[in-house]
């Protein structure tokens, strides 16, 4: 594995926060075109009530998605900018 890469499992179950450090739930799932591999969505669980309010696109089961272009870092918390949620 290449040095500075993880695993998708690495992700699975991060919190993930805004840079202003408000909470929004836990990465339970991304989603990514197949034929070129690029990373689409990550899918939200257990969103907070701020979350809600965001008006975010929303799977079939009512799971919030947020863009992968948001995310800013991915270390112990995916951390991602709000201004590109709304």
């Amino acid at each position: 594995m290449s040095e500075g890469k993880n695993p998708f499992t690495a992700v699975l179950g991060k919190m993930i926060v805004t840079k202003e450090g408000k909470r929004l739930g836990f990465v339970k799932d991304v989603t990514f075109e197949t034929r070129s591999g690029e990373l689409i969505n990550i899918v939200v669980k257990d969103t907070t009530p701020y979350t809600k309010n965001l008006n975010l696109e929303r799977t079939d089961s009512n799971d919030s998605l947020i863009p992968y272009s948001a995310i800013i870092a991915i270390g112990d918390f995916v951390i991602v900018s709000e201004e590109d949620l709304i």
